[in-house]
């Protein structure tokens, strides 16, 4: 060891301290995220409104986390949440618990559940981090009608089939287009 080591330490100390800080300013400018990045999970809804889960269990299933809670219900012609014969009556996600992995999203076979790009998940009571279906659905957009309510588009083939098409073509969509759309 050398007289002089302790200097050596003091100089890189002191060379750091007038170089520019590399900290962000996170809480007050907050950095856009990767478009692909997996955040929150979102419920997704059909262009009429109807919820896309069909309660299958199969996210629920494919999470190695157990972080997902689906209870299926089943649809009436009087009371219609989703275009299949079920729908996911109670649905919940456990932030304490999920892993971001996205095996839900891929198991997932109408694509009702999605990963959004919000990151801000912490929390100081536990309870709250416990998501339920109300607060994973996607907003109604105008046109849209909230559950339930019969079928709009047509046939149950129309809803799978040529979603994406309808949303792209007919959002937002109108009461009289409603009746068109059969």
């Amino acid at each position: 060891m050398s007289v002089f080591d302790p200097v050596k330490g003091f100089g890189v100390t002191f060379a750091t301290m007038f170089k520019p800080v590399v900290t962000e300013d996170y809480p007050k400018n907050p950095e856009p995220t990767a478009p692909r990045y997996h955040g929150r999970h979102q419920l997704n809804r059909h262009p009429d409104g109807l919820e896309k889960c069909v309660g299958c269990e199969l996210c629920a299933w494919a999470c190695p986390a157990d972080a997902i809670f689906v209870e299926g219900g089943d649809n009436t012609e009087e009371a219609r949440y989703s275009p299949g014969e079920r729908y996911g009556a109670n649905y919940q996600i456990n932030y304490l618990r999920c892993i971001g992995c996205g095996l839900c999203i891929e198991a997932c076979p109408t694509r009702s559940l999605t990963m959004t790009n919000e990151y801000e998940l912490a929390d100081d009571e536990r309870q709250r981090l416990i998501y339920t279906k109300d607060m994973l659905l996607a907003p109604l957009l105008p046109g849209m009608e909230q559950p339930p309510h019969p079928l709009r588009l047509g046939d149950s083939d129309d809803y799978y089939v040529h979603g994406p098409e309808l949303l792209r073509q007919k959002l937002p969509l109108t009461p009289v287009q409603h009746g068109a759309a059969r």
